[in-house]
């Protein structure tokens, strides 16, 4: 997985983590310590909580990052696919909301290193 920063107007929501093959997306957020964090899956249309013992919030983006759609989903659920998702951004429930993440908000990725 490589690190980065999840931006809004320039300014920084929260670290991030990046997935980079399948495997990573399919395991998600389980195993991960990520604090305030959040994880990008690339290429996730979806996004579930099977096997993850928490509720996450997730933030369906359109391929400009674009947030399209913003779903809480508490364990062993999947969020219904929407039109135009092309990735999601999955962090612990209460933190989209925390940052001030709204549907429409444009987000921007900055990798480190």
């Amino acid at each position: 997985m490589r690190s980065g920063w999840l931006l809004r107007d320039g300014d920084v929501v929260c670290a991030l983590e990046m997935t980079d093959s399948r495997g990573e997306r399919a395991r998600g957020l389980r195993g991960l310590n990520h604090g305030d964090g959040a994880l990008h899956l690339t290429g996730a249309r979806v996004a579930h909580t099977m096997g993850i013992g928490f509720p996450v919030d997730v933030a369906l983006l359109s391929d400009d990052l674009v947030v399209v759609g913003l779903v809480r989903l508490s364990p062993w659920r999947v969020a219904l696919p929407r039109k135009g998702v092309r990735s999601v951004v999955e962090a612990e429930a209460g933190a989209l909301e925390r940052w001030g993440v709204q549907v429409g908000d444009q987000l921007t990725i900055r990798q480190v290193g």
